[in-house]
């Protein structure tokens, strides 16, 4: 009779504060994110939504404009088993479910009403409403009229095969975890609400649906990183937007010093404060 494998248990002891500095307090942070848009794998629906991001910066700053998102989630499907053994119930699994659903909020830019525009003409195209010209000289149906009909395109038209992607990082970019999500397009653009009582930041939200996702990583990311240099510009950046003699400058290079020192503006001087010059984070400001 084979003997019973012995297993060595941790003994329970106290932990010192640099381990636990180095095993517990260096959380996931949740503003950490980028999130990919695609166009969709059909040749009509795509170059529609390639007139409005007609440049790479447009698709970028589409992508930068995603101010909320979420990392998808799945279930196992079971079957139970009841009659196996006396008093036991068991569950095997037999299918995957994936959520049907990914939620975006995109910042909404005062130029061109990107992230509305983009998402409206998507799902527009996928129920044929051409409002911009019929290339074919057909007579296209009143939009605007009771009896208003339309044809849904076929779904490898309007569906993006790959391309919809979330990429989860931190605050030194070097491990990534990436989501691609597989036959995505929009399903629903929530209303926006807009009213007279104060300014906010107009934020659209659009529902994405898929199939499935594929999860890849955490792999590293080739990048020259170094997180002394983010601290040090983000420092000068805030020193200039909380500049407090209320006028607007022009951006002047030289106010970046070297030897990483923080940098701010002088004391004004002259009309409107117009003569500048660099002073140490230790200087005082008029």
């Amino acid at each position: 009779m084979a003997k019973p494998v012995s297993i060595d248990r941790k003994q329970i002891k106290p932990q010192s504060v640099s381990d636990l500095t180095s095993k517990m307090l260096r959380p996931s942070l949740s503003s950490y994110f980028l999130v990919e848009i695609p166009f969709p794998s059909g040749d009509s629906v795509r170059e529609k939504l390639k007139k409005i991001l007609d440049t790479p910066n447009d698709q970028e700053k589409l992508n930068l404009h995603c101010s909320e998102a979420s990392l998808p989630g799945s279930s196992l499907a079971t079957y139970e088993i009841n009659d196996d053994r006396t008093g036991v119930t068991e569950r095997h699994a037999y299918r995957r479910i994936f959520d049907d659903r990914i939620d975006l909020t995109f910042y909404v830019d005062a130029e061109e009403y990107l992230p509305i525009t983009f998402f409206e003409t998507w799902m527009r195209s996928i129920v044929n409403e051409d409002i911009e010209g019929d290339p074919l000289n057909v007579r296209l149906p009143d939009l605007s009229s009771k009896s208003y009909n339309y044809r849904v395109k076929y779904p490898d038209d309007y569906m993006a095969d790959q391309g919809l992607k979330v990429f989860k990082f931190e605050r030194d970019y070097t491990n990534v975890l990436e989501y691609e999500f597989i036959r995505s397009f929009p399903v629903s653009m929530n209303s926006i609400p807009v009213s007279y009582d104060g300014n906010d930041l107009l934020r659209c939200t659009v529902s994405m649906t898929y199939i499935r996702y594929i999860m890849k990583g955490p792999y590293g990311n080739q990048l020259d990183y170094k997180p002394a240099d983010e601290k040090y510009f983000e420092n000068n950046r805030n020193s200039l937007l909380n500049d407090r003699r209320g006028f607007n400058f022009e951006f002047d290079l030289n106010k970046f010093g070297s030897n990483r020192r923080i940098l701010q503006d002088a004391p004004a001087a002259g009309p409107r404060g117009r003569q500048i010059g660099p002073l140490t984070n230790s200087s005082s400001i008029a």
